[in-house]
């Protein structure tokens, strides 16, 4: 059985950059045509290793700039006003993409509003914690205070 080094994650073979075994029609057949494996010679296996390496210390090292950002982020109180009625209730909502427009603000990082993590919009004044997804499995707790708009 041939060796083929993965291109891009295949379905039920395995990940992009992993050393399979298939056989050579499916090599020849499928894999090789939609561009998804090349065949393992050493310096493709020599290639792949230093590619995965590289892409290991990347990863390592924005999750480590995430991890300075939550804690920076956790520190942060962000302030949001917002016109209210006379019973503290807003006149719409706070949503995910006005805290990151705050988080932009205050800190001057630009956050996805699908990373805010927000179970439905604020609609009352008052203090809230927010998360917010930097990297994969790195979360930041924001202190949000809604107040009234004056």
């Amino acid at each position: 059985m041939p060796e083929a080094i993965l291109l891009q994650d295949v379905p039920q073979l395995g990940a992009k950059g992993a050393v399979v075994e298939v056989s050579k029609g499916y090599l020849r057949n499928y894999l090789l045509p939609r561009q998804l494996a090349a065949p393992a010679t050493k310096t493709a296996i020599e290639h792949a290793a230093r590619v995965a390496e590289a892409q290991a210390r990347q990863r390592a090292e924005a999750i480590g700039q995430a991890r300075e950002l939550a804690d920076q982020l956790t520190n942060t109180v962000l302030t949001i006003t917002h016109q209210t009625g006379e019973d503290g209730r807003l006149f719409g909502s706070v949503t995910a993409q006005d805290i990151a427009d705050a988080i932009q603000e205050a800190r001057g990082v630009e956050v996805d509003r699908r990373r805010v993590r927000l179970a439905e919009p604020i609609r009352a004044t008052g203090t809230y914690v927010v998360d917010v997804e930097l990297a994969e499995g790195v979360i930041a707790n924001v202190k949000t205070m809604v107040v009234t708009e004056r």
